[in-house]
């Protein structure tokens, strides 16, 4: 297979995020039209990531969002945006770059964009090396999908399962065969 020195692949997802700011910047101009709602998943410890202490502490990978009825102060920018949320009656100010979106999903017309994000090569050196055995296993069936994670999200899980195979369990990771790919 010839080699893409175009990098295609970036310059796909570089577009699909202009199509999640363009939507996130209407909203926050115009509001939420019909029933228009968004979960967005993002890395906790990416850079440019600005969450309150307990928030990180709670969510220190990653965690999803919902924009629907009780947000405030959206605001928009090139690199990301911010919002004001409410977490167990608790409000928040979230600072998100869009290079940290994993991913971006309207469940009111089924709408879902996933985006390849790396974890911050800093945090990462700070968790002990996995064997390349255990990496290439597939996940056990205690992990979520996304889209598992997105629906207990809505039901109100916070995704404990997965801080629970974190703390003590064994879990494998799987890893893209973008890591593989000479850039």
């Amino acid at each position: 297979m010839a080699e893409d020195h175009i990098r295609y692949d970036i310059l796909a997802q570089e577009a699909l995020r202009g199509v999640m700011r363009k939507v996130l910047a209407e909203v926050a101009r115009t509001g939420l039209p019909g029933n228009h709602h968004f979960f967005i998943t993002f890395l906790t410890n990416a850079p440019g990531v600005r969450i309150s202490p307990r928030l990180r502490e709670k969510y220190p990978e990653q965690m999803t969002i919902v924009i629907q009825f009780q947000y405030w102060d959206l605001k928009v920018n090139d690199n990301g945006f911010e919002i004001g949320l409410s977490f167990t009656d608790v409000p928040e100010r979230l600072e998100v770059p869009f290079a940290a979106v994993r991913g971006f999903y309207d469940p009111s017309v089924n709408f879902e964009l996933e985006f390849d994000v790396k974890a911050e090569p800093a945090v990462e050196a700070e968790k002990p090396a996995k064997p390349a055995a255990e990496i290439t296993r597939a996940p056990t069936s205690g992990k979520k999908s996304d889209a598992k994670k997105k629906a207990a999200d809505a039901a109100g899980d916070d995704g404990a399962s997965d801080e629970e195979a974190a703390a003590g369990g064994k879990s494998a990771d799987v890893v893209s065969l973008d890591a593989f790919r000479k850039k």
